[in-house]
């Protein structure tokens, strides 16, 4: 046989053999191919009846599956600013940074107002003063650590500001957060305040944890002097209140400091021009009514006789009015608020209207503070408008940005019996709990003014005591929550007036 028929032969036989292996494999593709279609087919039937059947299996793996595929710095937007372990806790004093703004001078004069509220050990924060108070040491320890200010010498072409020291106490928010550099990991607000600033610690406590310290928060209160805001700025919170930054707020205030003192050489203070900053770092103010500036005179009874619906955080230039409370100093005045602020800080000063319908008589009561007793129905709207006991801080028209109500000095029927705090105590039941507080009021003074005739001639004037009895119950529900009711038990016979506090019914509307 030739070489050329075997080989022919040889390639037939090859051909034949490599097509009865293409045929093999093509079976067997096809047989996998069928085995793996059945197979999907069957898994997605028992996926889609456990999707819809299986309460809960579809709620809970999907997104954690996407989280990981999201880009670094999504995750990092909020965490980047956020300040502590990241955890959920509730804000505490703890959470608190205080920076009080004095001179040592000032400072021996006011330091009582700070200690009124001041709690060692557990509250933080410094006393900035411009120079070292050789005369004040050894340093108490009832008052907080002080530190001395940097020199601002560099800035003196940038100092054209009309308050002294304007530029020193703008920085205090730059050298406290320096200070607490090493020890921020648990800091969500940075508090500002002068040092006759008084603070009420757990109101504040309770209004900032309203807000998401990791976002850019400014709260506070501008004046209630419309002149004040006028000629600095009705956005600004007024630093005599006191404002808080929360922290990323104050980290980036800080760090821009420096050039917002050199582009506003001019405004009257530094808390203009810690606004200012705030502002050109595109953050408007939140206001809270529960900081006080009292760029007021005079007797502001009326003011915290009628407080508004929110928590007192904070009082300010009580050195400068008269006396909260009759026949007491101005530091007696303060400890004696203290006394009420200490058994039911929530409650300080929040009004509760009520009636005695029998005598045509209503009753306000600014809880701690104060109790009124008109001899004429009055409903709340009218109420709830702060009596003008007091003076502006600058005259010019119109005086305050709020209502207040002027009453004839010579109607009886507008022209309340006035009681002031006097004590307070608290009531257990039977088993020991705490079950009521119980707060005297008593009369200031004789009213000196005939009964209200065009209601009866039913004169209140015998009363001497309003004893008030609440539930010890904090109020701090937030926003939302309406005023307390009220009911009067009154006796002919007696002297004293009891007033019950309550909740309101459900769509009560009073009288």
């Amino acid at each position: 046989m030739s070489l050329l028929r075997r080989y022919n032969l040889m390639s037939q036989t090859n051909s034949t053999e490599l097509i009865r292996s293409q045929q093999n494999v093509a079976q067997f593709s096809n047989g996998v191919a069928k085995k793996l279609y059945k197979l999907v087919v069957i898994s997605g039937l028992v996926l889609y009846i456990m999707y819809n059947l299986w309460p809960g299996f579809h709620c809970c793996y999907s997104f954690s599956v996407l989280t990981h595929l999201r880009p670094t710095v999504v995750g990092n937007l909020e965490s980047s600013y956020s300040s502590g372990t990241g955890t959920n806790s509730a804000t505490s004093i703890s959470h608190i940074v205080f920076g009080i703004a004095s001179t040592s001078n000032s400072w021996r004069n006011k330091r009582w107002f700070i200690e009124s509220w001041w709690r060692p050990n557990v509250t933080r924060g410094f006393v900035f003063l411009d120079t070292f108070p050789v005369d004040l040491i050894p340093w108490p320890a009832s008052s907080p650590p002080f530190r001395i200010s940097e020199n601002t010498s560099r800035y003196k072409d940038y100092d054209k500001h009309e308050m002294t020291h304007a530029i020193r106490l703008a920085r205090i928010i730059r050298e406290i957060i320096n200070e607490e550099d090493q020890n921020d990991e648990d800091v969500r607000w940075y508090v500002i305040a002068d040092d006759d600033t008084v603070i009420f610690i757990n109101n504040l406590v309770e209004v900032l944890s309203r807000y998401d310290y990791n976002k850019y928060f400014y709260v506070g209160m501008n004046s209630e002097c419309h002149a004040s805001n006028y000629f600095h700025s009705f956005e600004m919170a007024f630093g005599g209140a006191g404002y808080a930054l929360s922290y990323p707020l104050a980290r980036a205030l800080a760090k821009n400091l420096d050039v917002c003192i050199r582009r506003y050489p001019s405004l009257y203070g530094s808390d203009h021009i810690v606004q200012s900053c705030v502002a050109d770092l595109g953050v408007s103010l939140t206001q809270e009514k529960g900081f006080h500036q009292i760029d007021l005179h005079s007797d502001i009874s009326g003011l915290l006789s009628a407080h508004p619906q929110s928590p007192l955080v904070s009082l300010h230039h009580l050195k400068v009015v008269d006396p909260i409370f009759p026949s007491m100093t101005r530091n007696q005045s303060l400890n004696h608020l203290m006394k009420a602020a200490n058994a039911d800080e929530s409650r300080l000063l929040q009004q509760t209207i009520c009636y005695h319908k029998q005598n045509n008589w209503s009753f306000s009561i600014s809880w701690g503070y104060s109790a009124q007793v008109y001899e004429a129905i009055y409903p709340p709207s009218i109420l709830r408008l702060p009596l003008q006991t007091f003076r502006p801080w600058m005259f010019a028209k119109p005086f305050y940005i709020l209502n207040t109500r002027i009453p004839s000095t010579k109607d009886p029927c507008q022209i309340p019996h006035v009681f002031f705090f006097y004590s307070v105590e608290t009531i257990t039941d039977i088993i020991g709990r705490q079950h009521l507080i119980a707060t005297t009021y008593t009369r200031r003074r004789p009213r000196f003014l005939p009964a209200c005739s065009s209601t009866g001639n039913h004169s209140a004037a015998h009363i001497n005591m309003i004893r008030v009895l609440s539930p010890v119950l904090e109020m701090h529900d937030g926003v939302g929550r309406r005023r307390e009711c009220c009911e009067v038990e009154y006796e002919s016979r007696s002297n004293t007036t009891k007033v019950q506090i309550r909740a309101c019914v459900e769509d009560e509307i009073i009288p």
